[in-house]
């Protein structure tokens, strides 16, 4: 090779170095600007026009069916949500249950005799998967809503008398650009999904195309598939193998963050706790602990409160006759080791989101 060939090749090879570092830093850029809107504190929106909840609510029973009552997410919105029922003559009950569709049947039998006047599917159960019981209610007198579920982008099953979808699909493209400037862009990822649970796809949508737009070098190394009801049988074992059989995973994303209480024991286990980041979603106390201990290094967090308010005020509207928003107007918030502490120690459902909806909502309600 003549001399002029071999400069050739050498300036070659530099410049293709150049474009890829090039190309690397401006995805991290991207990333890093995308991220910043959820480091600010969020702001309240009134959902719609004001009215008198208090008249609308008087007498009414809501009857709340989570996908699983052991998920300590949806049990921090029942919880809330009977508080703010107590506070406007709404009766909120909780249909325990253990993830069984049976159960969830069961939750729909009792709802019609009992005479409710709402039944709120919250995130997790598929209005498929109840559509007899759904007709049965509607035959009955019964509103059937879902809140926390739907992504913007799914059509609601048409028995439903209104929807409040979640921007999972947007919380998908957060995770994917926390890793791309945590990682340096250069991230090897295990990811933990329940692809049973409908709103997953969007989000593990998001993550992915977010991650090949922003980190090209970033690689999924696997995805774990865990069904609700086998969270605290399988995820442990199942990330333990993971890590052994691909020691170059350097994050997680466990895509709610109640799966966190069986990655961090894996982690232990295997030595790479503090080693490995932890990013995941939803705001879970118990997990915002962890990051204060080190233990996980992200979490999307939503108040459990402001969802509470923003469900009942919705369902509410609906009950009513009034407009039902388009979503569940609850901001995505950051938690990180900078900011944790905002949330207390220990952390607590609804703090470090600032109060200004509480008040926001009782001006809407006619309740100031």
């Amino acid at each position: 090779m003549s001399g002029i060939s071999k400069a050739s090749t050498i300036m070659c090879g530099v410049l293709l170095s150049l474009t890829a570092s090039t190309a690397l830093a401006a995805g991290i850029d991207t990333a890093k600007e995308r991220l910043s809107v959820y480091s600010e504190k969020p702001v309240f929106t009134a959902p719609g026009e004001p009215f008198n909840i208090r008249e609308c609510a008087s007498g009414k029973k809501m009857l709340s069916i989570p996908n699983n009552s052991a998920n300590p997410f949806l049990k921090g919105i029942i919880d809330r949500m009977k508080a703010v029922g107590d506070d406007i003559g709404l009766e909120v009950v909780e249909w325990e249950n253990q993830g069984q569709p049976s159960q969830w049947v069961q939750g729909f039998d009792f709802a019609i005799r009992d005479k409710f006047d709402v039944i709120d599917l919250i995130s997790g159960i598929s209005p498929d998967t109840v559509e007899p019981q759904i007709k049965a209610a509607n035959e009955a007198g019964v509103k059937v809503m879902t809140s926390h579920f739907y992504d913007p982008s799914f059509e609601p099953n048409p028995l439903l008398s209104s929807t409040l979808p979640v921007g999972f699909n947007e919380i998908g493209k957060i995770l994917a650009n926390w890793v791309t400037v945590n990682t340096d862009g250069k991230g090897k990822v295990l990811t933990i999904v329940s692809r049973e649970v409908p709103p997953t796809i969007p989000l593990v949508d998001g993550f992915e195309s977010e991650l090949k737009e922003n980190c090209p070098d970033c690689e999924i190394v696997q995805e774990i598939n865990v069904g609700v009801a086998e969270w605290g049988t399988k995820i442990q074992p199942s990330v333990q193998s993971a890590l052994q059989a691909h020691p170059d995973i350097d994050v997680i994303i466990p895509i709610y963050d109640s799966m966190s209480q069986f990655v961090v024991p894996a982690l232990r286990l295997t030595g790479r706790l503090g080693d490995v980041k932890v990013a995941t979603f939803n705001g879970t106390p118990f997990v915002l602990d962890f990051i204060q201990q080190g233990a996980v290094s992200m979490d999307i967090g939503e108040s459990l409160d402001w969802i509470a308010y923003a469900t009942i005020d919705a369902h509410m509207r609906d009950l009513c006759g009034l407009d039902v928003p388009e979503k569940l107007n609850v901001p995505f918030y950051i938690f990180d080791a900078e900011n944790v502490s905002e949330a207390g120690t220990p952390a607590q459902f609804d703090t470090g989101y600032g109060d200004a909806y509480i008040s926001g909502f009782h001006e809407l309600w006619g309740m100031n």
